[in-house]
């Protein structure tokens, strides 16, 4: 194969990796230098005789694996855009992503094609089979800058439409750069892949960051217990990443396991040499729980689509339940007041923002939005967040999270990591609701453990040994289970409707 593209830092490295294994999917497997090859060969299918998609929205449609990371590579090495799809999104979900990033082509495979097909026949959009793009040839691919765009994803619009998120390429290696840094990323290091493939989460902390550094992935189409559990028990990984709610569903996993089973299990965990958690807030006892469970102390982070990760618990040193660490390498990170005043001291809470080279671009087509986020250069993520003893303590959504009660802010992932620790409750959510005494008064929404039952006055009586008076519940709904995204963050708005009369 001949090309020469000035290829992207994520492209070029792999070509130092050779014939060591890139990726493992259930019987199949792919090396770096097959992975290239496929790669060009989808771009030159995609281009059919053009130079350059010069910046053409492609869209993709496939969970983790290796049909995945050809198609994106391929679309980045034809010049294109990538907008990964969410595989369980519905229809219109899928629809306002193919119109608002105005998609020319969607690349997918047999077993989620049909899915598409009629939306994308009344759209006008092209669906190609990746199956079918083999182009014998691979002829001179375009030059591809730093500063070139390189993907949209959307938003989870917790309180607006899914708006698109628009990284370069250099954009993507500065996200890249940190967290192979910060977390000391090897040639050696094997990890799962199981998280959906329309989040940052899988896309660059797991995937990016493990191909630019010839490292191997595992991936699997969802979170599989019975499927990943053998992996574990086999020491077949030296890292791992998941979400909260996975945390959970391990926890009652390998507790249900019988002692000789658990044995391996929580033996394989605890020779890992990383595990971290992310995209949504780690109450302290799934923390503390999990350290119990399997000698590992997991390490918190934070981050959004339009920063990458910006905060982390050190991989050296404390990891602290409850906190997100310290700026990551190549990131600035400041708290602002609600007048605009810079926070020097700690124990004050504001608005994160941050600047440096791994914040995205613009939202697609949305100069107002992009223009209302950005202050100074600096980015306002929406969420608040104090320094306490060094270290960042997330405080929660300022749209969702943070709520105005009887002239105080109250966190309600506060709130929540309190009411955790109730015995009959297995998960909860808070929220504020319009109140006449208190401006805003504290909701909450749980799921029993198996046998409890929960009365808002007996709550209330255990939460006022624990809690001041105007964070006591002053609502409550049990509910069967809790309104969550793909990623398993709690949908705080669709919560909060609840509680509408």
């Amino acid at each position: 194969m001949q090309t020469t593209e000035h290829t992207t830092d994520l492209i070029s490295r792999a070509q130092e990796h050779g014939d060591r294994i890139a990726i493992v999917e259930g019987d199949r497997q792919i090396s770096y230098r097959e992975l290239l090859d496929r790669s060009a060969r989808i771009a030159a299918g995609l281009l059919d005789n053009r130079a350059d998609l010069d910046e053409q929205r492609v869209a993709m449609l496939f969970p983790a694996g290796i049909d995945y990371a050809s198609a994106q590579w391929g679309i980045w090495r034809a010049g294109g855009i990538a907008v990964p799809l969410n595989l369980g999104a519905t229809l219109p979900e899928i629809e306002h992503v193919l119109t608002t990033a105005q998609v020319s082509n969607l690349v997918t495979a047999a077993p989620y094609r049909d899915k598409v097909q009629t939306l994308c026949a009344q759209l006008g959009i092209r669906v190609l089979d990746l199956a079918e793009m083999n182009s014998p040839s691979t002829p001179a691919l375009p030059r591809l800058t730093a500063d070139r765009r390189a993907m949209i994803l959307f938003t989870s619009g917790t309180t607006s439409k899914p708006k698109g998120v628009v990284s370069t390429h250099g954009g993507i290696a500065a996200q890249i750069r940190s967290l192979v840094n910060a977390w000391g990323w090897r040639q050696d290091d094997r990890i799962p892949l199981f998280l959906p493939m329309h989040h940052i989460h899988g896309i660059v902390n797991i995937q990016s960051c493990a191909l630019w550094c010839g490292a191997r992935v595992r991936t699997f189409p969802a979170f599989d217990m019975q499927s990943i559990l053998p992996g574990v028990a086999a020491r077949e990984f030296t890292l791992f990443m998941a979400v909260p709610t996975i945390y959970v569903k391990l926890i009652e996993g390998i507790n249900a396991l019988d002692p000789d089973a658990r044995k391996p299990v929580c033996e394989g965990f605890a020779g890992m040499r990383l595990m971290v958690s992310g995209s949504a807030a780690l109450p302290v006892e799934i923390h503390r729980t999990w350290e119990g469970l399997t000698g590992q102390t997991l390490l918190e982070r934070y981050g959004m689509t339009e920063i990458g990760m910006a905060l982390s618990n050190p991989l050296q040193g404390e990891r602290r339940p409850g906190a997100v660490g310290m700026p990551l390498p190549e990131v600035e990170i400041r708290l602002v007041t609600e007048q605009g005043e810079v926070i020097q001291a700690e124990d004050s809470p504001g608005e994160i923002q941050v600047r440096g080279p791994a914040v995205f671009k613009e939202y697609w087509n949305d100069p107002n939005a992009t223009a209302k986020s950005f202050v100074d250069g600096w980015f306002r993520t929406g969420d608040m967040a104090v320094i306490e003893h060094g270290y960042f303590r997330i405080m929660g959504r300022l749209s969702v999270d943070i709520i105005k009660s009887g002239g105080y802010k109250l966190s309600a992932l506060e709130i929540e990591d309190a009411l955790l620790r109730h015995p009959g409750i297995a998960e909860c959510a808070v929220v504020g609701v319009p109140d006449d005494t208190w401006g805003e008064a504290v909701a909450v929404a749980v799921v029993p453990k198996a046998g409890h039952s929960l009365e808002l006055e007996s709550l209330r009586e255990w939460a006022g040994e624990r809690m001041s008076r105007y964070k006591l519940p002053k609502l409550l709904q049990v509910v069967p289970k809790l309104p969550r995204n793909a990623m398993g963050k709690v949908t705080k708005p669709e919560v909060r409707r609840l509680f509408e009369i």
